[in-house]
């Protein structure tokens, strides 16, 4: 039984999906938690601008989550296209 080129693609496909996973979930996690963070100091600052700090916020964790989305998408790629 040989290691063939085709068992050696795919091996390196499944290790890139899972490091791009890896990888591309700790920036939007940590981004978002410093986000949040943030807006708690905010709002412990001055409470009567908790609806504004809220809503921009979760704008910029939404816009965050996209980098973590396209890794998704990579990983994706890598274990069912290749």
């Amino acid at each position: 039984m040989a290691i063939e080129g085709v068992d050696i693609v795919k091996a390196a496909a499944f290790l890139g999906a899972g490091i791009s996973m890896g990888l591309g979930a700790i920036g939007p996690g940590v981004g978002e938690g410093m986000a949040a963070a943030k807006a708690c100091e905010a709002i412990g600052r001055n409470p009567q601008e908790a609806g504004l700090l809220t809503r921009t916020m979760l704008v910029g964790q939404a816009v965050s989550e996209s980098t973590g989305i396209y890794s998704l998408v990579v990983a994706l790629l890598l274990l069912f296209v290749v």
